[in-house]
């Protein structure tokens, strides 16, 4: 394990708990220059992460999704989303995340992924293989659609970003799909719980931390062409097997 794995895995918990002290609590909710919402804990959350990992790595970048990016010219950068869920943070769903990737040269070389009241962390590191709470991990092996999980984001989503069609194609022959979205979708992917998670609208930091969890378990992250996650404003997390078929849904 890398000294900047171990100091994200110690890090992440220490953003669980703070973010834990607001869950369930009443938040006064902002909203940013794209409408999406804002609190004080995905705000102080962010700041102790940057802190944490700005201390003992100085000299790499870091973009964050509430304080943005500094040092933009470094080779190697955390990728941050404090409170990934917050939707669902506001209204006490506990299905929420603190997330931690780096990046060297432009590719995701680990990502963490700790649910704090779910008490459980994914994590991967490049060649090293993906995790949950220490224990190994894998993407389901099954093929057939009508026998298997797909989850995903909002409904909403879907009809704003024009891929509902496709979706209903999915709906009609998956066995069953719910709306367990965000970082939780994307990691019952990497734990072969789910063959798909589909999300029509991410930015960096939502995928860019997952990414090593998916494809260390053995599945790939793509956009909705089936072609390799490359800071598409799209993702979809499968198993691989069944990618095929998720793209001809959306053809």
């Amino acid at each position: 394990m890398s000294p900047e794995l171990t100091l994200a895995l110690e890090a992440v918990q220490e953003a669980g708990d703070l973010a834990l002290k607001y869950f369930t609590q009443a938040l006064t909710v902002e909203r940013k220059g794209d409408d999406s919402p804002v609190t004080a804990a995905d705000r102080e959350v962010e700041q102790l992460l940057r802190e944490r990992l700005t201390r003992r790595f100085p000299d790499y970048g870091v973009l964050g999704e509430e304080f943005g990016e500094t040092d933009r010219d470094a080779e190697t950068r955390w990728i941050i989303d404090p409170i990934d869920g917050t939707k669902s943070f506001i209204f006490g769903v506990p299905l929420f995340a603190n997330l931690i990737g780096l990046e060297r040269r432009g590719e995701p070389v680990l990502g963490v992924a700790h649910f704090p009241a779910l008490r459980t962390t994914f994590w991967a590191e490049r060649g090293e293989g993906a995790f949950r709470d220490g224990h190994p991990i894998s993407v389901s092996d099954s093929e057939d659609l009508s026998h298997s999980l797909i989850v995903c984001g909002s409904h909403a989503a879907f009809e704003i970003y024009e891929r509902a069609r496709g979706f209903r194609r999915l709906v009609e022959q998956a066995f069953a799909t719910r709306t367990w979205g965000d970082a939780y979708g994307h990691c019952m992917v990497a734990d072969g719980r789910a063959v798909a998670m589909i999300d029509p609208v991410v930015k960096p930091y939502d995928i860019l931390p997952i990414l090593p969890i998916v494809v260390e378990a053995g599945g790939a992250v793509t956009d909705f062409s089936g072609a390799a996650w490359d800071y598409h404003g799209e993702a979809i997390s499968t198993n691989g097997k069944v990618l095929p078929k998720v793209v001809e849904a959306f053809r």
